[in-house]
């Protein structure tokens, strides 16, 4: 795996974790609403690595909440 692939793995897992915790759910249910429910993680979140990474968790776990919304995923 690249250096870069490494980054974005790592960048999946902190916004996996992020979500988790905000939503106070477990970790694999955040993945399950951005992999399975939606495919956020393949449409959103790896593909925006290199402008999402320079923001503070806050904003992308908020970012992240909004965009679930809009895909029709109830978040508390």
């Amino acid at each position: 795996m690249s250096e870069k692939g490494i980054r974005e793995l790592e960048f999946t897992v902190f916004c996996i974790e992020g979500l988790a915790a905000r939503l106070k759910i477990e970790p694999w249910d955040a993945y399950d609403m951005l992999a399975k429910k939606t495919n956020l993680l393949h449409e959103y979140v790896i593909p925006g690595y290199d402008v999402l990474h320079t923001q503070d968790k806050e904003y992308i776990v908020n970012d992240l909440i909004e965009a679930l919304k809009l895909k029709g995923i109830a978040v508390a």
